[in-house]
């Protein structure tokens, strides 16, 4: 099934590795077989993995990029998604987190990455606004 995306003047993308960026004016691009696509916005940088759910996504985000890096990138994966399961005692959360480990098994990386999103949204509403990992109110030292 095709995938059309409306990209936004400017937009940039990752598409099977390569970084494109759109034109000018806003444009459709129709993708006619399967592809690793990612739009700028669900792309994150590793500076920015600042919080646990954060720390599940990222590998998640690299196998769908680069599945020839898959091994590591999953034993990363398997290893933050142990640490925040162990964690948290709230059983969407949790059932989220078999979802997600579940697609990731089956290779399915893209739909773990948008589960994934809703684990950061859960971990916002829990913790707050997070900068750099530390909860507003919270200092360091």
């Amino acid at each position: 099934m095709p995938l059309k995306l409306s990209l936004k003047p400017g937009e940039r993308f990752v598409l099977n590795g390569a970084v494109l960026q759109n034109g000018e004016r806003r444009s459709n691009l129709v993708l006619q077989n399967h592809a690793a696509i990612l739009r700028e916005k669900d792309i994150m940088q590793e500076s920015e993995v600042n919080t646990p759910a954060k720390r599940v996504y990222f590998p998640v985000m690299l196998m769908y990029l680069d599945p020839e890096k898959g091994d590591s990138n999953y034993d990363e994966f398997v290893l933050r998604m142990s640490d925040f399961m162990g964690a948290v005692r709230n059983p969407e959360a949790l059932t989220q987190c078999v979802a997600i480990s579940r697609d990731v098994m089956a290779g399915e990386y893209y739909k773990a990455l948008i589960k994934c999103r809703t684990l950061m949204e859960f971990e916002k509403g829990r913790l707050g606004h997070v900068s750099d990992g530390i909860p507003t109110g919270v200092r360091a030292g």
